[in-house]
């Protein structure tokens, strides 16, 4: 019974449940992390209002940096990759790139 009631509470902030519907961190995986990657730049370039703040913002070089890190990663990780893998970071990376220039012009 007492497992039942652990079952009806929400998970913490970050947290899912896994099978035995004990609340746990997700799985890392690699388009986990191209995911948060793509948050970060999006928050940044103003796309997403700050968590916390419900402010929208840009910071460039912060979504620069993000961008950057997802290049890198596909530099890095050529050839490796599968293919939905390799589709999901090229898909990322362009709509970033495309959406950093349009904010970029606005900019200056």
């Amino acid at each position: 019974m007492s497992e039942e009631k652990q079952n009806c509470k929400p998970c913490p902030d970050g947290h899912v449940r896994n099978k035995a519907g004990k609340c746990v961190m997700p799985d890392v995986t690699f388009a986990g992390l191209v995911l948060s990657l793509n948050t970060t730049a999006l928050l940044h370039l103003g796309e997403l209002a700050h968590p916390e703040t419900g402010e929208k913002t840009v910071a460039l070089e912060l979504a620069r940096s993000a961008i950057d890190t997802l290049t890198l990663l596909q530099k890095k990780t050529r050839g490796n990759l599968d293919r939905e893998e390799d589709e999901l970071l090229t898909r990322v990376l362009y709509e970033l790139k495309i959406r950093f220039v349009k904010v970029a012009d606005k900019s200056s």
